[in-house]
């Protein structure tokens, strides 16, 4: 599909369906949309008001215009009040306009939004953003597709000439977060630890990064044990994915490591019937949403040293399996009593911690699809944000909010490290039920020296199981726009 930054208004434009972004303060129509309901002959007015619109977001109507007009297909899109109107109330909108002209079979279509904040840049990214990702499909395990007879295949970007370069950046975002959805909705069988290692060679080779991939033999040499553990029980072998983009004299120096356990059976520990096993394929979200960045980030050339990195690996059920009481000694040295094999993802998070606390970044922050708790506490549209850095967390708190994504800060209370305690060991790898995704992070934390660091559990917003806003039933590819807002904000 085609953006056309067009210099022409919605009083010029021709072509087979015209929306309008209406914020509620557009009601009555005045100025330029009086203009056009005049030039339509009073059929937007009419539509407006048989369809009872009132330009709450989300809301729709749409009309066929008469065969002598320029435009075959009006519609208008809710955007709601202008006091609430953001960058993600466009995006939002911009899906729903998609979405309403591919369902009225319009070849190509216009769209004619306000501008936010007088900032048609991201105004203009924000809209190819929300439309590209709304009429996304991942349809590659269905044997047969119901093919549109006419599909939606360009977007014309109506006052926005000259936005060329913000729609470039949008799509190659997008191709970003689409890469992460693609390996977080396909099946285990497919998305192996290998996959993942094969994904960041394929971003290495196709756009010059470093890639650095530790096997099982590599990551003993470094002492990664709790890595290990998790992966000892599976019969596909561990991949440790170190994936570099190194521009000259970088400003700063970054790193970001996802979660990548490819399915989780929970171990000895093993996840009962109903307790969403099913679903384990998103338990490397985390990974997922840092190889999308990884392929944005390199097409747009921030002048910014970043690190991806992944302990990717199954955590299965054999006789090799870690058991319930075992010791395992990370990469810093710290010894971890397992006394839940289902706590796994933190245990690879700990040795990848420690492996990228010594590349010597400016900052550093983890993406987990980690725990239920966190469910339990922002449901499923948040993601938990931990960081004892203030400044880390200002920052990345600013990125989700240009991003659209959301993230809630928690507290990390240190007192709460006391249920982690063990008799035998420097601590175990769970604590007590109440304040799980506290106590989570507060594990993590042992892995990091003094490096800045926040810790992210997405395990709410990974994946959705309706369309709402630009996002179809599915994986979200969540993290991916927000991390390429960051590490751009760093440059």
């Amino acid at each position: 599909m085609d953006f056309i930054a067009s210099g022409k208004s919605c009083l010029e434009w021709q072509g087979d369906c015209l929306v309008v972004g209406l914020l509620e303060e557009s009601l009555p129509l005045t100025g330029v949309l009086s203009d056009l309901n005049d030039q339509v002959g009073g059929l937007l007015q009419m539509l407006i008001e048989e369809e009872a619109f009132k330009g709450k977001a989300g809301s729709t109507a749409v009309t066929r215009l008469g065969p002598d007009s320029d435009i075959k297909k009006m519609g208008v899109v809710g955007l709601g009040s202008s006091d609430s109107m953001g960058l993600e109330s466009l995006r939002k909108g911009a899906a729903t306009a998609a979405r309403l002209a591919q369902k009225a079979k319009c070849p190509v279509l216009g769209m004619s939004f306000p501008v936010w904040n007088n900032n048609p840049t991201l105004t203009a990214q924000a809209l190819a953003e929300g439309a590209t990702l709304a009429l996304n499909q991942d349809n590659r395990f269905k044997s047969e597709l119901e093919t549109e007879k006419t599909a939606l295949s360009a977007i014309h970007l109506l006052s926005f000439e000259g936005q060329e370069p913000a729609i470039t950046a949008a799509q190659t975002v997008c191709d970003g977060v689409i890469l992460a959805r693609e390996l977080v909705s396909a099946p285990p069988n497919v998305v192996t630890p290998e996959k993942l290692a094969d994904t960041a060679a394929e971003i290495a080779r196709d756009h010059g990064l470093q890639l650095e991939i530790l096997e099982r033999a590599d990551c003993e040499a470094l002492g990664m044990g709790a890595y290990l553990g998790v992966a000892q029980a599976s019969d596909l072998p561990p991949k440790f994915i170190h994936l570099t983009y190194a521009p000259e004299n970088p400003k700063r120096k970054l790193a970001i490591i996802g979660k990548g356990l490819t399915f989780d059976s929970g171990g000895l520990n093993l996840k009962p019937s109903g307790s969403g096993i099913e679903m384990m394929k998103i338990d490397m979200g985390g990974a997922a949403a840092v190889l999308g960045a990884a392929k944005a980030i390199a097409q747009l050339k921030p002048d910014v040293e970043v690190h991806f990195i992944s302990a990717a690996a199954e955590n299965m059920v054999s006789g090799h399996a870690m058991r319930p009481g075992d010791i395992l000694t990370a990469g810093n040295g710290k010894t971890i009593e397992v006394n839940n094999t289902d706590a796994e993802g933190r245990l690879t998070l700990a040795d990848a911690l420690v492996f990228a606390d010594k590349l010597g970044v400016d900052a550093m922050i983890d993406l987990a699809t980690l725990t239920g708790a966190c469910i339990v506490a922002l449901g499923d549209d948040i993601a938990a944000l931990f960081s004892p850095n203030e400044q880390l967390a200002q920052s990345l708190s600013a990125a989700a909010d240009l991003s659209g994504e959301k993230l809630w800060r928690m507290p990390m209370e240190e007192k709460y490290f006391e249920g982690l305690k063990s008799v035998v060991a420097d601590m175990k790898n769970t604590g007590p039920r109440a304040g799980g995704s506290i106590t989570a992070a507060l594990f993590l934390k042992q892995f990091v020296k003094e490096t800045p660091w926040a810790h992210i559990d997405l395990a709410g917003p990974v994946w959705t199981d309706k369309e709402e806003g630009y996002n179809s039933a599915g994986a979200t590819g969540y993290g991916v726009r927000m991390l390429v807002q960051w590490i751009q904000g760093e440059n």
